[in-house]
């Protein structure tokens, strides 16, 4: 059975950082290139950032760059988003995502994935 459990979400004022982990189980992780996405209610799934299963090289969402960071350690089965200068824009609920097929490249295209986790809320306020 494939699991997705992401944990870290919490309140943080603008500018504060925030880790996400996502620990998942019932497939080969190293494997697949993963993704983080997000959701504002009231409004459709957002991609986020991606990390190859190779290489482990990442793409983000333009409005994330340079403020949010992708890993994973494959031995530990585990997905991380660091989320640093964090916006009140960011609020969302966050999950981590798997692809239905294996591949070593992300794809920012949400109708190739078909596991999501139960999700992590970020709640960013003052």
């Amino acid at each position: 059975e494939v699991r997705l459990v992401e944990s870290g979400g919490g309140l943080v004022q603008p500018g504060g950082s925030l880790r996400l982990s996502c620990v998942v189980s019932g497939f080969t992780f190293s494997d697949y290139a993963m993704s983080w996405v997000r959701q504002v209610p009231g409004k459709g799934l957002e991609w986020v950032s991606g990390i190859n299963s190779g290489d482990s090289s990442a793409t983000y969402l333009d409005s994330v760059k340079g403020r949010f960071t992708i890993s994973r350690d494959n031995a530990k089965n585990t997905l991380y988003l660091q989320m640093s200068n964090l916006k009140p824009e960011d609020t969302a609920m966050y999950y981590c995502a798997k692809p239905e097929l294996a591949a070593v490249a992300v794809t920012s295209s949400l109708t190739q994935y078909n596991y999501f986790g139960q999700g992590t809320q970020v709640i960013v306020s003052s």
